[in-house]
């Protein structure tokens, strides 16, 4: 029996997103450079297929305006690595100037980037977003499509979560290219980061409530019973990996992301969506009995004191006393903001920032800010953030803002950007842009 075009093509868009969780989320520059080779492949196959080509067209000329912008922001980081006449670097960036000329810097051309090849991963990085984005919107275009697509995440997300409880239970131990090392104590799977991988654990969950949703309203034409079996005992163990993550930042939004559906489904007396009612309320009660009986009364409140080392380190003005807390990080990256505030130091580039001018630096580093929005504007710039905006205000005019998942996702940047660096992970930055794309049309009833 021969596979349809659609399942063969769709299957290859899996292992690639399959192959971003197994390898920490595609945070490596080796990984980046494959990851963006076998995209740029698919992508090229897409358009010797004359159906997905024809979509490939349609979604360039229903988004003629938001591409280019993209493009023109792509244009931009190129010209961060651009070597320019270093008398330029006065105007761009006075303050690698005075660097270069306290170091005697004999070549005449320096980019505005301090390190080229993290910035041209990073470019790398932004390419292969918008092919994924481009593949996605052609190959998954039917509503069976996304659906099948929301069941995968979520089983990808069950994998994650059964792999990285196991390896929690026996201690974390180094695996293959799986490492644990630096969480003995919670579960972080194929990450090496907890918040990053509870934050994709999260988008997840957020999948699978959505499949659960559709799959209600469409129950009277088909039978998906051992579906629906399926995917609650994925949201079960995707609970019980965002529990033993201990992300304070992940457990929170993980709790606000139950209490907003079930908040919307009890104002809006959804009865078709009864049956994901009763389900959150279970996970709720399972996550109390697990943190409160298993782990101790005091994990409950504690997911909601996140902010509370960094707000005090922040009641604390001295530049000169900075830690490697994750406020003094983010005080760090904000501080750097005025040498850096109109062109910044190149995408990716944090790093080299930090090992360049932060005051206590031994044998330890920060490759993030823990304050992504600080990082995102001091890699870019204000002239970079400008054109940023730009794309994001077209962004929130194209996706449909009364959809309780856009709402929970606008909420989810939000609080990633001002108290995390998960945005920097390029599967967080995908899987994030493809669910706010996902678009299928169901009857809206008012949210609040």
């Amino acid at each position: 029996m021969s596979l349809r075009k659609s399942t063969i093509y769709q299957s290859y868009f899996y292992f690639l997103i399959s192959l971003l969780v197994i390898f920490n989320g595609g945070n490596s520059d080796l990984f980046t450079q494959l990851n963006f080779v076998l995209v740029s492949l698919f992508f090229l196959w897409c358009l010797q297929d004359t159906n997905y080509k024809a979509h490939i067209k349609k979604f360039y000329f229903n988004n003629k305006q938001l591409i280019t912008l993209y493009l023109f922001f792509l244009f931009y980081l190129f010209f961060q690595i651009t070597p320019l006449p270093i008398d330029f670097l006065k105007i761009f960036s006075p303050t690698k100037y005075n660097l270069l000329i306290n170091l005697n810097f004999e070549n005449y051309f320096s980019p505005i980037s301090f390190d080229i090849g993290k910035s041209f991963f990073s470019i790398l990085n932004y390419c292969s977003l918008i092919l994924y984005l481009i593949i996605f919107k052609s190959i998954f275009y039917k509503e069976r499509h996304v659906n099948n697509f929301y069941f995968f995440l979520t089983f990808l997300s069950f994998i994650s979560s059964i792999v990285a409880v196991y390896f929690y239970l026996i201690n974390n131990p180094d695996f293959l290219f799986i490492s644990n090392h630096n969480y003995k104590n919670a579960s972080t799977g194929f990450f090496i980061n907890r918040t990053v991988f509870a934050c994709f654990l999260n988008l997840g969950f957020l999948a699978g409530i959505e499949c659960l949703k559709h799959i209600d309203l469409n129950s009277k034409r088909k039978d998906y019973f051992f579906q629906k079996i399926y995917l609650r005992l994925f949201l079960l163990f995707i609970t019980i990996g965002i529990i033993t993550s201990f992300s304070r930042l992940g457990n929170f939004l993980f709790l606000f992301l139950i209490i907003f559906y079930l908040f919307n489904f009890y104002k809006n007396k959804d009865h078709k969506n009864r049956f994901i009612f009763y389900s959150l309320i279970v996970i709720i009660l399972f996550d109390i009995f697990v943190l409160g009986f298993y782990f101790g009364g005091n994990q409950l409140l504690e997911r909601f004191t996140f902010l509370k080392s960094e707000l005090l380190i922040y009641t604390n003005d001295n530049n000169q006393n900075l830690t490697l807390a994750r406020g003094d990080l983010a005080k760090f990256s904000l501080f750097q903001l005025n040498d850096f505030l109109f062109f910044g130091y190149g995408a990716g580039n944090f790093e080299t920032i930090f090992k360049i001018f932060f005051n206590q630096l031994d044998s330890t580093f920060a490759n993030h800010a823990h304050f992504d929005l600080a990082e995102f504007i001091g890699e870019f710039g204000m002239v970079g953030i400008f054109i940023l905006m730009l794309l994001v205000i077209r962004i929130l005019k194209k996706i449909t803002l009364i959809s309780i998942k856009n709402i929970y996702l606008i909420f989810f940047i939000i609080f990633i950007l001002f108290f995390d660096f998960s945005f920097h992970i390029f599967l967080i930055q995908l899987i994030f842009s493809l669910l706010l794309s996902v678009y299928i049309k169901v009857p809206q009833k008012k949210i609040f």
